[in-house]
């Protein structure tokens, strides 16, 4: 494991709330200005975090799952969409379609997915900090820090470095 997930695993909790009043903060920044500091803080956080070493997001959290998802996972199982659904699909407290096991039924043992190549979108996207919408994201980056060592670092330098507006 990584230094970086260690740190995480040892403050998350404490940072919970800082976190979030720092999403809050960073609604002053103007959209592409704040995307682009996120994609340089995101790139810099990721050449000393391999998601292998963590998998806590496959772990933790349910993924969200599409019409588009279903219809391309179901084909490469040779399931019908229906049975797919009924097997690996439901609907969670906010409504969304999820799959309904967690951790996730694809994890395998050694943290890979054994549906890497046609995996849901949300996963493909997952933490949502480099694909500059991270301005138009901030609230589920605060959610995320408690789940991801990536994006609870990610804010956490961008805490550091703020600029004075």
């Amino acid at each position: 494991m990584s230094d970086l997930i260690q740190q995480w695993n040892n403050k998350k909790a404490s940072t919970k709330k800082k976190h979030k009043k720092f999403v809050n903060q960073l609604r002053q920044l103007h959209g592409k200005h704040l995307d682009r500091w996120a994609e340089g803080m995101h790139n810099e956080v990721f050449r000393s975090i391999d998601c292998m070493d963590c998998a806590n997001c496959c772990s933790s959290i349910p993924a969200m799952i599409n019409e588009e998802d279903i219809a391309r996972i179901a084909k490469h199982l040779k399931l019908s969409t229906e049975e797919f659904n009924a097997q690996y699909v439901t609907k969670d407290d906010d409504g969304d379609t999820v799959l309904n096991s967690t951790p996730c039924v694809f994890l395998e043992e050694d943290n890979s997915c054994s549906i890497y190549e046609i995996r849901p979108k949300a996963c493909r996207e997952y933490p949502h900090t480099n694909n500059f919408e991270f301005s138009q994201n901030l609230t589920v980056h605060a959610a995320n820090s408690m789940y991801c060592p990536a994006v609870y670092h990610i804010l956490d330098r961008m805490m550091k470095n703020f600029p004075v507006v």
